[in-house]
């Protein structure tokens, strides 16, 4: 894992995180845990996503070194 994708981890978690949690209160959910578990599915998901992200960002940029 390198610097690149924890760099795109604090990006893509936080929407991801924004995402989940606006649909928990848009839907009327009650209490506090809704939100807190929208926001760790969206912290987690957002690992596999920067990893192949930071991946084809590198391979797109292998040639312009």
């Amino acid at each position: 894992m390198n610097r690149l994708m924890w760099i795109l981890h604090a990006m893509i978690s936080t929407t991801l995180m924004g995402i989940g949690v606006t649909a928990v209160l848009a839907a009327n959910m009650p209490g506090w845990k809704p939100i807190v578990i929208a926001a760790a599915i969206g912290f987690v998901a957002a690992f596999p996503i920067s990893y192949f992200v930071s991946q084809k960002i590198q391979h797109l940029t292998r040639g312009s070194e």
